[in-house]
This record gives structure tokens, C-alpha cells and sequence, in this order.
């Protein structure tokens, strides 16, 4: 086999002499800050995730898109979302970007390495197919070789809809199943099982966690109980000294304001309500390091572990969504497994955490999630698209074990950087379908001063070198020297008239042609 290995020539730069080639694990977080990692300054107890941390590479201007579709789309296909058919989520539109399905016109990553010999395998949401009862656009039908996850978004941690095994519904087994311990646990499976191949593997695993709503394991609940009665504002400033501690965060960036819509934690009413919601959200990731941890001793077993090029990211900024009473729908179970009512709603007559509980963190712990950034999953400034990004590969960053790179990154770099690896080739063409050319650049080699872009809900950005014009909608533009603030309190649009221009002619320009179309002009989703 035409196995590789890279070795480092500067920072944030590797070339590959030919050997080995590298298995490649890619693992995602869902509705996860960029401060909520302990190797991203959290006092949220992650030793898995910080050893491959400590033990490899962080990246510090990372972005997503700001929301799950878009995410998955753009990280599975080194596209923007818009081109591969998920502009906004999977209610289709009749336009080519937001048809609420992967395209045709992509390949997934699992699609490109295994015509290079990979094995493939995915555990996880998958969230980027419009029919979710039936296949058709499933993972099996996109490259994957074997699939264990949740087709839809969100879901009952310990009772899931939408359960699929390679193409087929399941349901939960066992009476103490919980969804992200089954994920790693079958991850870790998946990997014994194709370690003992001689050809290189790839696995995807996709977390629901710390998506709402609030399930744990009460011994989790229990081991974060009391942590956090200091209140958000303690919270947020402890964060924020680590970070700047670590390097992470410049110490001239000032830490944003707590949200206007959050009181004081001295004036906060329910505040045993309020740990419990953040207690629950804690244990909620630290299930997930657990099953990170998993998978890693499971590659360590088979000798695999050092020519395993392993990335952990997040699919959007911590969530400010506050949940109300719901209605039956295709994410949601009325009773429980045992025929208990499912309670709805972020009542603080309700303690989150139970398979009978359907509620989210709410606002105030989202803002110290995404601390020291401005906003949140959905928008587009450095709350929505910050994600932390952990690059471990021991043959491959040698001589970097702890580092941190400051060159941002982008989603659509993932696939170029998979196929650097693997040395995979990516496709002008499959079955007489032509491929959109690859937007990403591998984050194994410099990635140059390029732009980089997004749009959610008519949410835009563009970001070129230091300079970031970003606009909230329907608001206007607004200009930032991330360098200097990337924190975003000082808006220099009015006095930099000529770059705004000349920023928003360049955005208005990639989107024209990457089927981006004005959020105010969208129709309505099909039926």
C-alpha cells in the first residue's frame, strides 16, 4: 500500500515523504462553544480531548458555519453548504442551494478515499437528507461502508428516533441505553474491526452531544453537581483568564459584555434551576470525552494510534435557543420508553436531565459557552462560527505535541486535507455527473491570505487577512480588525468606507456564484 507520513517543515505546514498512509478519524460536537473544552480554558472535566490536545495541535481561528446542516454539508464535502445543497436546513426550497439534500454535484469525503482503498464507517447524526424515514440519501448510499447514528437533528438521548443501522430503523437497546455512549461504543467496534485490515480506514463520528435536549446519566449530573454556583459571570471571567493563560486568546481583546437578557447572577431568580440546566450540559460533554477516550484506547490497542490522523471539532457556537412546550414531530417522543409524559418547555418547575425532560441551557450559559465572543449558533460573528479543532497525529505533527496555530482554518478544509493524507484524488467527474471543484485547502500546508465566507438566515460575513465585515440581519455591515479585537466591540466601518465597499462587493460576488441567494427573497420550504 501507498500508506504516508508527514513530517513538519514550519508551523501549520507538513509535506509527506512516501509511507505510510494515515487512518483518518474526523469527530464533530454538536451545539458545542469554543470555550467548552478543558483545553480551551473550561473547567468541564475533557482528559481525553486535552491529552489529544497535549499530545498534538490546537487551532485557534477555526470556523464553521454557524449551524448543524450547513456544518455537515460543508464538512463532508469541502464545499460551502450552498453548493452542495443545504444552504439553510433540510425543509427543501426549489433553488439550487437549498434543496435540503445533499447534491449530486458533491462527493463526501467517504465517497473520495474509498476509491483509494479506505474503508468507511460513520456513527452519528448524519442531518443533511431531506427524507429522513426512508434511504436514498443516507450514509450507505454516500460512500459509507457500515452507518449507526440518528438521521434527523436532534433527539431523546435515551429513547432516539430515526435509529439506523446501515439502512435499516432500529430502536434503542437494552435498559440503559444512552445515545452517546452507543455511538463510541460502536465506534470503537467499528475501529477494532477494520484495524484488523490491511487497508487504512476513515470514521466519521458525528456526536448529537451537547445538543439539546438535556439528557445525562444522573452518576454524570452527579460529579458536576454544585460546579457552577458561582453564576455565569464568575464563569465566563475564570474562562477567559485561562484562555489567555494558554495563548488562545490575546489579552488585548476585551471580554464582551454579559448578554443584555440575562440578569446578573446576584439577581438571577431559580438559581438551583439554573446550575442544574448547566450541571446537565457539563455531564452532557463529558459522556462524549468518555467516548472520545474510548475510541482512542481502541485504536492505541490495535497499534494504530500514531498513524491515525484524529480531528475533533464543533458544528456551531454554543446555543442560546430557550425551548418551549412541543407538539409531536419527527425529533420527538411524547412518553418516555416506560410510558412516563415527556415534560417540555425550560420550566424551573422541570429538572432537566431526564429521558421524561425536553429543555435546552438557555442564553446565559450559551454566552459563557462561547466566551470571549459576541453571539451565537445561528449569526455570524465569532460566537456562531468559532470552533475549537484538535489535530493529533503523532507521525505526522512530530515535533509538535502541544502547540497552538493561530492561521484560520475553515470546515471546507477538512476534505482537502483528507485527501492529502490519503493521498485520494478528488473527482471533475462521477457517473457522468460533474463534481463542484473543491473549495477547501488542506490544513497540512500554509493556507495563504485567502477569503473566507458564510451566510445563515441572511446572516453574511466575509473575512480577508485581519479584516472582517460581518453583518447581523437585517442589519448593516459592520467592520473588524480581528487581529486587534477579535472580540468585535469596535466597529470600524465608518471610518474604513472604501474597504467596506470593496469587502461587500467581494461577498456579493461569492455568493452570486455559490447559489447563495438573499434570505429575504427565499420562498418558502416545500411541503
Amino acid at each position: 500500500m501507498n500508506r504516508r507520513t508527514f513530517v513538519v517543515i514550519a508551523a501549520g505546514a507538513l509535506v509527506a515523504p512516501a509511507r505510510k498512509r494515515p487512518n483518518i478519524v474526523v469527530m464533530l460536537a454538536d451545539d458545542m462553544g469554543w470555550a467548552d473544552l478543558g483545553c480551551y480554558g473550561s473547567e468541564i472535566r475533557t482528559p481525553n480531548l486535552d491529552r489529544l490536545a497535549g499530545k498534538g495541535v490546537r487551532f485557534t481561528q477555526f470556523y464553521n458555519t454557524a449551524r448543524c446542516c450547513p456544518t455537515r454539508a460543508s464538512l463532508l464535502t469541502g464545499l460551502y453548504p450552498h453548493q452542495a445543497g443545504i444552504g439553510h436546513m433540510i425543509n427543501p426550497r426549489p433553488l439550487p442551494g437549498y434543496q435540503g439534500d445533499l447534491n449530486r454535484n458533491c462527493v463526501t469525503m467517504a465517497e473520495a478515499l474509498k476509491p483509494a482503498g479506505y474503508q468507511t464507517m460513520m456513527c452519528g447524526k448524519w442531518h443533511v437528507a431531506k427524507d429522513v424515514h426512508r434511504p436514498g440519501n443516507w450514509p450507505l448510499q454516500r460512500g459509507f461502508d457500515k452507518y449507526y447514528g440518528i438521521i434527523t437533528g436532534a433527539t431523546n438521548y435515551f429513547d432516539p428516533v430515526t435509529l439506523v443501522r446501515d439502512n435499516t430503523v432500529v430502536g434503542a437497546e437494552g435498559d440503559g441505553y444512552y445515545l452517546t455512549d452507543a455511538l463510541s461504543e460502536q465506534a470503537a467496534r467499528y475501529v477494532g474491526e477494520a484495524a484488523k485490515k490491511t487497508d487504512p480506514f476513515l470514521l466519521y463520528l458525528a456526536f448529537t452531544s451537547p445538543h439539546w435536549p438535556l439528557h445525562a446519566l444522573e452518576a454524570d449530573i452527579a460529579r458536576c453537581r454544585g460546579r457552577y454556583a458561582m453564576g455565569v459571570d464568575a464563569l465566563r471571567a475564570e474562562r477567559h483568564k485561562r484562555q489567555v493563560g494558554m495563548g488562545l486568546v490575546d489579552k488585548r481583546w476585551a471580554l464582551t459584555a454579559r448578554d443584555a437578557a440575562v440578569p446578573a447572577w446576584a439577581d438571577a431568580p431559580n438559581k438551583e434551576w439554573e446550575q442544574r440546566r448547566m450541571e446537565v450540559y457539563a455531564a452532557q460533554i463529558e459522556a462524549m470525552d468518555r467516548g472520545v477516550g474510548r475510541v482512542v484506547r481502541t485504536l492505541e490497542e490495535a497499534g494504530e494510534l500514531d498513524n491515525t490522523l484524529i480531528l475533533f471539532m464543533a458544528d456551531n457556537g454554543g446555543c442560546a435557543e430557550e425551548l418551549g412546550e412541543r407538539k409531536a414531530g419527527p425529533v420527538y417522543r411524547d412518553k418516555t420508553r416506560d410510558g412516563r409524559p415527556v415534560r417540555a418547555g425550560n420550566s424551573p418547575s422541570i429538572a432537566p436531565g431526564g429521558a421524561d425532560t425536553w429543555a435546552s441551557y438557555g442564553v446565559g450559559w450559551a454566552n459563557a459557552s462561547n466566551t470571549p465572543f459576541r453571539l451565537y449558533k445561528h449569526w455570524v460573528h465569532e460566537g456562531g462560527i468559532s470552533s475549537p479543532l484538535i489535530a493529533h497525529w503523532p507521525k505526522g505533527l512530530a515535533g509538535r505535541a502541544g502547540g497552538v496555530t493561530h492561521e484560520p482554518g475553515h470546515l471546507v478544509d477538512v476534505m482537502a486535507t483528507c485527501l492529502d493524507a490519503s493521498g485520494a484524488r478528488y473527482p471533475a467527474e462521477v457517473a457522468g455527473q460533474k463534481i463542484t471543484p473543491l473549495e477547501g485547502r488542506s490544513l497540512l500546508k500554509p493556507r495563504g491570505d485567502r477569503a473566507l465566507y458564510w451566510e445563515h438566515e441572511g446572516n453574511r460575513a466575509v473575512r480577508q487577512g485581519k479584516w472582517k465585515l460581518v453583518s447581523r440581519y437585517p442589519a448593516g455591515w459592520e467592520l473588524f480588525d480581528v487581529e486587534a479585537d477579535r472580540t468585535e466591540l469596535h466597529d470600524l466601518s465608518g471610518s474604513n468606507a472604501a474597504r467596506v465597499t470593496a469587502m461587500a462587493a467581494q461577498y456579493e460576488t461569492w455568493a452570486k456564484a455559490r447559489n447563495v441567494v438573499p434570505w429575504g427573497e427565499l420562498p418558502k420550504p416545500a411541503v
